[in-house]
C-alpha cells in the first residue's frame, strides 16, 4: 500500500499541478456562468411568454421582475424537504444529481470561439450525445424510487420519448458528419465557412430542432411532466433543493442542445457573412447569440404550440421523422459518393 501512495506522490510535478489548477479554473468559468444563465432563462421565458400572450410576466420582485429567479433560488434553498416515507433513499437522492451532472460535464467540449475549447476531442459528437443520453438515467431513477405511480408513469414516458427521438437526432448528426468529414466539433464548425449545414441540410437541420424539442421534454413534448394527468410527472414528489436541481437540470439541457445546434447546424462561432464589419466581431458573440436564437425557439414553440398526444409524439419519431432520415442520409451519402467518383 506504501509502494502505491509512493508512486502516486512521484506523479505530482509542478507541470501536473498547474494543469489540474487550470483545468478547474476552465471548469468554474464554464460551469457559474451556467447556473447564471439558468437561473435568467426561466426569467426571459415567463417574460416572451407573457407577451406573447399579451401578459407582463414577473414585474414586482426588483426593477423589471430581474429578481425573480433570485427569489425563487432563495425560497427553493429554504424550504423544508421531503422524503417519501416508503421510497428507495439513495436512489431518491441521487436522482436529481443525475439529471444535472451530465448537462454540465457535456461542455467540456463546446467550442466557444476558435481555440477556445476545454477537451478538443476528435470523437465530440459521440462524446455529447452520450454524456447527454444519461440525463434519461436520472429521471427513470426519480421515477421509480419515489414509489408512487404518477412519477412512475413519468419516467417511462420520458424514457419512451428520449429513445424515440435520441434515433432521429443521431441520424440528423449523421448527415453533418458526412458532410463534414470528421467527429471534432471545431473540424465540423470550420467546414461550414462557405454555407452552413442549415442550409445545404434545411430539412435535417428542422428534425433536428424537433428532436431536441422532445429530448429535452419540452412543449409540445412535455408528456413526461403532464400536468393534466401526471401532476408533474417524474418529479412530483420532489421539494426544496432536490426539485431545483431537476429544474436547473431541465434548462440547462435547453442551453446544452441550443449550442449542439449552433454547432452542428449554424457555422458555431462564424459570422453569416465574411464580410466587414461583420468578420470584426468576436466570434464568441455569434456564438451566445445563436444560442439565444435557438433558445428564442423553444420559448415560442411552448406559447403556441398544444401538447401531443402520447400516441401522436411515437408516431411523430417512429413512423415519420426515423424513416425520413434514415431514406435523407442514404440519398446524401449516394450523392457524394457519385460526386467522388466524378459522375455528377
Amino acid at each position: 500500500m506504501l509502494d502505491l501512495v509512493l508512486s502516486y506522490l512521484d506523479l505530482i510535478t509542478e507541470e501536473n499541478i498547474w494543469y489540474v489548477i487550470t483545468t478547474l479554473f476552465f471548469v468554474l468559468l464554464i460551469t457559474l456562468p451556467l447556473f447564471g444563465a439558468v437561473a435568467y432563462l426561466t426569467l426571459a421565458e415567463r417574460k416572451v411568454i407573457g407577451w406573447m400572450q399579451l401578459r407582463h410576466g414577473p414585474l414586482y420582485t426588483g426593477w423589471w421582475g430581474i429578481g425573480q429567479p433570485i427569489a425563487d433560488a432563495i425560497k427553493l434553498m429554504f424550504k423544508e424537504p421531503t422524503i417519501p416515507e416508503k421510497s428507495n433513499l439513495i436512489v431518491y437522492i441521487l436522482a436529481p444529481v443525475m439529471v444535472l451532472v451530465p448537462a454540465v460535464v457535456a461542455w467540456a467540449v463546446i467550442p466557444f470561439d476558435a481555440n477556445w475549447v476545454l477537451a478538443d476531442i476528435n470523437l465530440g459528437v459521440v462524446y455529447l450525445m452520450a454524456v447527454s443520453s444519461l440525463g434519461v438515467y436520472g429521471i427513470l431513477m426519480a421515477g421509480w424510487a419515489s414509489n408512487s405511480k404518477y412519477p412512475f408513469l413519468g419516467a417511462v414516458r420520458s424514457g419512451a420519448q428520449m429513445v424515440s427521438y435520441e434515433v432521429s437526432m443521431g441520424l440528423c448528426l449523421l448527415s453533418v458528419i458526412l458532410l463534414a468529414g470528421s467527429m471534432n466539433l471545431s473540424e465540423i464548425v470550420l467546414a461550414q465557412q462557405g454555407m452552413w449545414n442549415a442550409v445545404t441540410l434545411f430539412p435535417m437541420f428542422i428534425v433536428f430542432l424537433i428532436s431536441i424539442l422532445a429530448e429535452t421534454n419540452r412543449a409540445p413534448f412535455d408528456l413526461p411532466e403532464a400536468e393534466a394527468e401526471l401532476v408533474a410527472g417524474y418529479n412530483v414528489e420532489y421539494g426544496s433543493m432536490p426539485f431545483a436541481m431537476f429544474f436547473l437540470g431541465e434548462y440547462a439541457n435547453m442551453i446544452l442542445m441550443s449550442a449542439f445546434a449552433s454547432i452542428m447546424f449554424l457555422g458555431g462561432w462564424l459570422p453569416p457573412l465574411d464580410i466587414w464589419p461583420l468578420n470584426l466581431i468576436p466570434g464568441i458573440f455569434w456564438f451566445f447569440g445563436k444560442i439565444a436564437a435557438v433558445l428564442f425557439f423553444f420559448l415560442w414553440a411552448r406559447a403556441t404550440l398544444p401538447r401531443f398526444r402520447y400516441d401522436q409524439l411515437m408516431r411523430l419519431g417512429w413512423k415519420v421523422l426515423l424513416p425520413f432520415t434514415l431514406l435523407w442520409l442514404v440519398g446524401q451519402a449516394f450523392i457524394m459518393k457519385l460526386m467522388q467518383v466524378g459522375w455528377v
